[in-house]
């Protein structure tokens, strides 16, 4: 057994070695117009550097001091490929704009999650999907939940945070974010179907950025597994939706499952999106809808810690609402709008520390940009945190202003959820959760960070030292009881 897996994990290693080696041979010449820069050593190329910069926190210096030394356009190698690594908003134009780049995930992605998701979907399939998943998503269906979001995040305050001296806030907003995805996304109620999903889906996501070796005992194995278990919940989900809809016993309105079985293209009448495709986008929407929300709830929650002036002028705007409105009563669409400051926090939120540090696309054809030749083949890398940060764009980039989102930013310079054609179809259900979710949390509690030390890493994703205990003070109760790191 031993000696299976040892030959399996050398063929593992060498075979990207030999790959490159037998194509490095017949590869035609490369254009003279190149980028600055360097591919390092084969395969490795400077990967084990990014990787252990974004362990250590440091992943934004490593880009910044890379952007330093070879200008905004540069060539190195990641992950086995070599790659043009692009910044500035023109460089984010091309990346979210050109038809000429297809997306570059990485490759457990669409294993676990599905090919047909639209993070893998290009041209005419990608605006197919992103059309219909945008009947659902857009502001004029979700202004119908948002009583149904707040009162998913009142219950969860309730079971989860009221009367604790203190609480672990990374875990509980995923907790919550995975609670309204399943009510209002897929239309599961509690039960053991839901409490199944729940479970796949945490053992899925400790995989789903692992070396995709499917080997006993990997994560990579097990994420599989998990994806396996929640793909046949949402199967089964589909098969009830879809007999609900043709029984009349539902409506398309009801969650995002039934909207989507429900469409149909327009002169054939056919089913618009396949099977295949809706539960694969399902799955998408699971996995981002969970992480990135859950995120920059945590780190706004984090940053309110230590800025009373930030917090009382939220608190303020939050009391305006309520003051119109009778005890228990559920927030409305209007109220939201009336959040302006608090959504402008968010922003400088993500800006500062964006839940997507970048992504890969691939070059489908020779690209000329900024007076170099982007090879066809090669990969494009893009980090959001260049940008944001970068003085030219926005001044005092390391100073928390949310003030600076009172005027709409340059195109192409805040980039947290993507742009142009690949904008991210989540945004407006992603600022009604975070919206409500604060409203109640500010008017509730105050809390205090229980570490001295207030750090986070990537994993990929932004996680703040041990999930960011506090201590909570309820708002005319008792003071919290005292804990430390």
């Amino acid at each position: 057994m031993a000696a299976s897996i040892a030959v399996a994990l050398l063929t593992a290693i060498l075979t990207p070695l030999i790959v490159y080696w037998l194509t490095t041979r017949t590869r035609k010449p490369l254009p003279a117009k190149l980028p600055p820069g360097s591919l390092g050593l084969p395969v490795i190329g400077q990967s084990l550097g990014l990787l252990r910069a974004m362990r250590s926190n440091t992943g934004e210096r490593w880009v910044r001091d890379w952007v330093d030394r070879y200008g905004p356009v540069s060539k190195l190698s990641l992950f086995g490929a070599p790659t043009v690594f692009v910044t500035g908003p023109a460089a984010n134009k091309l990346v979210f704009g050109s038809d000429a780049l297809a997306p570059k995930q990485p490759r457990c992605l669409p294993l676990i999650l599905g090919r047909r998701n639209i993070l893998e979907l290009v041209g005419d399939d990608y605006r197919r999907v992103r059309g219909a998943m945008m009947q659902f998503l857009k502001p004029d269906m979700l202004r119908r939940y948002v009583g149904t979001i707040d009162a998913e995040v009142t219950r969860h305050l309730d079971a989860q945070w009221a009367g604790r001296g203190a609480v672990t806030v990374l875990p509980l907003m995923k907790l919550l974010t995975f609670d309204i995805i399943a009510t209002l996304l897929f239309g599961l109620e509690r039960g053991a179907v839901r409490e199944g999903l729940a479970v796949a889906f945490a053992d899925m996501l400790e995989g789903m950025w692992s070396v995709p070796l499917d080997l006993p005992f990997t994560a990579f194995r097990k994420s599989l597994r998990a994806s396996a278990r929640a793909r046949r919940v949402l199967e089964a989900t589909l098969r009830e939706k879809r007999a609900r809809l043709e029984r009349g016993e539902s409506s398309p309105a009801d969650d995002l499952v039934s909207c989507l079985a429900s469409l149909r293209a327009e002169g054939s009448g056919k089913q618009l999106l396949t099977d295949e495709e809706i539960v694969d986008n399902a799955m998408v929407v699971l996995v981002a809808g969970h992480d990135t929300s859950s995120v920059l709830m945590t780190f706004m929650i984090r940053h309110l810690a230590g800025d009373p002036a930030t917090l009382a002028a939220m608190v303020q705007e939050h009391e305006e609402i309520a003051k119109n409105k009778a005890d228990g009563e559920a927030l409305t669409w209007e109220d939201l709008h009336s959040m302006r400051f608090t959504w402008r926090v968010a922003l400088e939120t993500l800006r500062m520390i964006p839940p997507i540090f970048g992504s890969f696309r691939r070059a489908l054809e020779d690209i000329e940009f900024d007076g170099y030749v982007i090879p066809k083949g090669w990969q494009v890398f893009w980090a959001s945190s260049v940008t944001h940060m970068d003085p030219g764009v926005f001044k005092d980039p390391e100073k928390f202003d949310p003030s600076r989102f009172e005027c709409q930013a340059p195109p192409y310079s805040f980039v947290a959820f993507g742009g142009g054609q690949r904008l991210c179809a989540g945004i407006e259900f992603a600022r009604v959760e975070t919206l409500v979710t604060m409203y109640h949390l500010v008017r509730r509690f105050r809390w205090r960070l229980c570490c001295k030390e207030n750090t986070f890493v990537r994993d990929p994703m932004p996680s703040p030292l041990h999930g960011l205990p506090i201590e909570l003070e309820h708002i005319g109760m008792a003071p919290p009881c005292k804990t430390d790191c």
